[in-house]
């Protein structure tokens, strides 16, 4: 069998790669497993200076990387820098702080002595989408690897390419030869993947569905699980708001990656008294972004992914019109010349509960203006959802915002007059249909450790 990478400008091959048998597979997991046996038993200091030599490597090859994103999902070149430089810091950030949250903790009992110990527990199992190539993969990979754990990546077909970079990448820094391995397999092999007794566990970002697939597998087998899944975000405006920056931030957190973001804000929820005026300057921002070839350093927006995802896209939208909504930008097919996948931004409104931009994730450059008759009417549109990932709220009374974001929203993440977005330093992850456990901080590094008590009398 073969996967296909195809770019969504032209809906041409990239490359053809050969699909790994079943037992080349658990070959690599083997190979994994063994270097796992010797890698756990480095220290600290040792780990730290090889992830410090992948984020130079990164920050080297940066523009390299970032084409390579450009050609196989879309990604303007300029967020395709801005991508690998993250990961670049991901990885400086665990260099630099993996010791002290890996470090004995000191604990009194009535033993002599007794602490709390962060052992590794060998190879993980990453899921991973096509959407942040790299950024995906290094948010699990640079913890996982600084507390001594090693990796197997199964990553969306549609960036092989990428996926096969980042091994590239994890070897020339210097690291023990197969500590990360890249299965190139279709979503088929997976169970059998997680069947391995050298999998320990599994890190998958995705979609609802194929997160309940994976829980389903890996709790068969006691195997832990962390789940990223997809998101519904909700933005309050409220009436005391800076609109003009209200509406900037919202464009832009609407259309981040072209709107293929799991915390790309999707639900506007606006206060009615300030409903028009926002509406007027979150439009103007909307059609002010510029669509076109990724590989442009002008182009806000590059194609999406794949063409049949613009096109359930565009379903959505119809779909959404035909249960009440009304179109106020985009929401049409672009006439462009060749197999694209491009789709322009589009804002719905009349958005009420029933409507399919109301009650499930959109995957694009899609907006759905939902109107409040107050703050607490605002709040409860904002948690009548399945999901639970992040929001935000825009005001200008910094305690009622405080308030909100702590006490009211339910999400994993809630930011005040900002956009969602993922932080090294943070902890990320969501509740209800949005998934389980955390990434990032130290709450993400401790997710894949044995958390071992130490008792001595």
């Amino acid at each position: 069998m073969s996967i296909l990478s195809i770019n969504p400008v032209n809906g041409e091959t990239i490359k053809t790669y050969q699909e790994d048998s079943e037992a080349l597979i658990h070959q690599k997991i083997e190979e994994v497993h063994q270097s796992w046996l010797s890698y756990k038993e480095t220290d600290f200091k040792s780990r730290a200076k090889l992830l410090l030599q992948v984020s130079k490597l990164l920050i080297e090859r940066k523009d390299q990387l970032a084409k390579l994103m450009a050609l196989e999902m879309g990604k303007p070149l300029k967020d395709g820098v801005a991508e690998v430089l993250k990961c670049a810091s991901v990885c400086e950030y665990y260099a630099k702080n993996g010791t002290k949250f890996l470090s004995d903790q000191m604990v009194k009992t009535s033993a002599s002595k007794s602490y709390v110990s962060f052992q590794p527990i060998g190879v993980v199992l990453a899921i991973m989408p096509w959407n942040f190539p790299f950024w995906q993969v290094f948010r699990f990979l640079a913890p996982a690897l600084m507390a001594g754990n090693c990796g197997v990546l199964k990553h969306s077909s549609g960036v092989t390419g990428c996926a096969v970079e980042i091994e590239k990448v994890i070897e020339d820094a210097g690291f023990p030869a197969n500590v990360f391995k890249t299965l190139i397999c279709s979503s088929k092999a997976i169970p059998k993947v997680i069947e391995n007794p050298h999998i320990k566990a599994v890190t998958l970002t995705g979609s609802t569905e194929a997160g309940k697939k994976v829980a389903e597998q890996a709790g068969r087998l006691i195997k832990k699980t962390v789940l990223e899944l997809g998101g519904s975000d909700p933005y309050l405006v409220l009436e005391d708001a800076d609109l003009e920056k209200a509406a900037k931030i919202c464009a832009n957190a609407r259309l981040i990656n072209n709107g293929q973001s799991c915390i790309a804000a999707k639900r506007f929820i606006v206060v009615k008294s300030v409903a028009e005026k926002f509406t007027k300057l979150f439009k103007a921002e909307m059609e002010s972004k510029k669509i076109g070839d990724p590989f442009h350093e002008d182009t806000d927006l590059g194609p999406m992914a794949r063409a049949e995802l613009r096109d359930e896209l565009h379903q959505q939208v119809l779909k959404s019109i035909e249960q009440g909504a009304k179109c106020i930008l985009g929401g049409e097919m672009p006439r462009m010349e060749g197999k694209h996948a491009y789709y322009p931004p589009t804002i719905l409104t009349h958005v009420e509960k029933g409507v399919l931009a109301y009650d499930e994730e959109i995957f694009g450059p899609v907006a759905a203006l939902i109107i409040a008759k107050d703050t607490a009417d605002a709040i409860r549109i904002a948690n009548d959802t399945n999901f639970g990932l992040g929001a935000a709220v825009f005001t200008e009374n910094p305690e009622l915002a405080e308030d909100i974001a702590r006490n009211k929203l339910a999400a994993g993440s809630c930011f005040v007059n900002e956009g969602v977005k993922s932080d090294p330093a943070l902890p990320f992850g969501g509740i209800n249909q949005s998934g389980y456990g955390r990434e990032l901080g130290m709450f993400g590094i401790h997710e894949f450790v044995n958390i071992k008590t130490v008792y001595m009398k």
